[in-house]
């Protein structure tokens, strides 16, 4: 088994983040799930976004990412998305997120209102077929006080997509301290997808608890991507 050391270091709101948009590459595994909304965290959405429901439950995606050389920069994070619409548009709002370099947790709050956090990550590759993602939490952020339990996920590529996948999606961002006034962020995503069967491990109060003894309902790895975070706009009225 191969172990990638850890990437950047402890993250400080004084970094100095490049401006946007960032242009970034790598690989990602995203998965979705259908989770019921007494299990899920009261995450705060900004004015006039409401989530996207089925029954009681709640659309969510998990998002493993490796950014590589080559982009504005090279980083590593667990982000969790809730889907939700405004009015008749659908987007997603970025609820929670972990990353292991200052400039990305500084940016991430500042220029578009995703409360990022401080955290380790190593990925294993066992076999060419297989990846491990963990991340560990470099300290107790609020919204889970308790120990911080690693927290890791199998993700077996199984069938390669033909052509690039190109996607448009939009977040719907709450106002910060960092970024007091709620915002909406266009992205812009292509890359090879394969698709893909992740499973997780959580434990009680670490990142993700939520979904434990959960399978998710799909799953899509991104190789060789490129994705645009363009600049924040004002958050308009439904």
């Amino acid at each position: 088994m191969r172990s990638a050391p850890p990437r950047g270091t402890r993250p400080s709101m004084t970094a100095t983040c490049p401006p946007p948009p960032w242009h970034l590459r790598g690989t990602l595994h995203a998965s979705l799930w259908w989770v019921r909304a007494d299990r899920l965290p009261s995450w705060t959405l900004p004015p006039g976004v409401r989530p996207l429901r089925l029954a009681r439950r709640r659309a969510v995606v998990t998002f493993w990412v490796d950014y590589r050389p080559g982009g504005t920069l090279a980083y590593r994070e667990l982000l969790v998305a809730l889907a939700v619409r405004r009015g008749w548009s659908v987007g997603a709002c970025a609820v929670e997120a972990w990353v292991d370099d200052p400039r990305s947790l500084a940016g991430g709050r500042a220029l578009w209102g995703i409360p990022k956090h401080s955290a380790t990550f190593v990925f294993d590759r066992p076999a060419p077929a297989l990846l491990t993602t963990t991340v560990r939490t470099s300290r107790p952020a609020p919204e889970h006080p308790r120990p911080a339990w690693p927290v890791a996920a199998l993700h077996r590529p199984l069938v390669r997509l033909p052509g690039r996948l190109r996607v448009r999606a939009r977040l719907f961002q709450p106002a910060l301290p960092e970024r007091p006034y709620p915002c909406e962020v266009p992205l812009s995503l292509t890359g090879t997808a394969w698709l893909t069967r992740t499973r997780l491990r959580t434990a009680p109060g670490a990142p993700l608890d939520y979904l434990t003894g959960l399978r998710p309902l799909a799953t899509c790895s991104l190789r060789d991507f490129r994705f645009t975070i363009a600049p924040a706009e004002p958050s308009r009225t439904a």
